[in-house]
């Protein structure tokens, strides 16, 4: 049952996307100073309440930015901070921020065991899919389909990200994709999976 839900999971998963975009790191770096407060000069976040950029695809960078733009997806900060960017200017951010290097963290040993089982096969019991279908086993994602890296992703914000799907609180998933799979998804499976993708490499 396990192997079916993550096969279906894979399937689900296959989607055609548009070229990647190819955004000037260089420029982005300029841009990117009113960004560090919040993400770090390289994109590795301090504060586990905002997310780490580093290593993230540019395409779901990017996305996101224009989501925040056009209001598909919505928070007052971020909303105002891409309020004045121009199209170039958030290809550029994108870019830069794929450049850098994510900096792991470390998966707390209670949340481990059900982290993973989640995260790799999924919850047949519940019809939870696998994490690993469309995020891939390393958590590295798939940047073609936009689907975001999750290692080391700070687990605070992982948490809060699959929450706010499940209340639907954020719906800017393609397909409401996420917001099926975290409505599904115990609070402590939620806990579990963030702390585990965290100590991903």
């Amino acid at each position: 049952m396990k192997k079916l839900l993550f096969a279906v999971s894979v399937i689900s998963c296959i989607a055609a996307a548009p070229a990647l975009s190819a955004g000037d790191a260089a420029a982005g770096k300029t841009k990117a100073a009113t960004c560090a407060g919040c993400h770090g000069a390289d994109g590795n976040s301090p504060a586990p309440n905002f997310p780490k950029l580093a290593g993230q695809h540019a395409s779901y960078i990017l996305k996101q930015l224009q989501d925040f733009k056009s209001g598909k997806r919505k928070d007052a900060t971020m909303t105002a901070m891409v309020a004045p960017l121009s199209d170039q200017d958030m290809e550029n951010l994108a870019a830069y921020f794929a450049s850098q290097k994510v900096k792991p963290g470390k998966t707390a040993e209670d949340k481990l065991e059900l982290g993973q089982m989640v995260y790799r096969a999924g919850n047949a019991s519940s019809g939870v899919a696998a994490c690993a279908a469309c995020h891939s086993p390393t958590g590295s994602g798939n940047p073609q389909a936009k689907f975001p890296a999750l290692n080391g992703q700070h687990a605070q914000y992982v948490a809060k990200q699959l929450k706010d799907f499940r209340s639907g609180t954020r719906s800017n998933d393609p397909g409401s994709m996420m917001r099926g799979v975290a409505a599904k998804m115990s609070d402590a499976e939620i806990e579990a999976v963030a702390q585990y993708v965290q100590g991903l490499q």
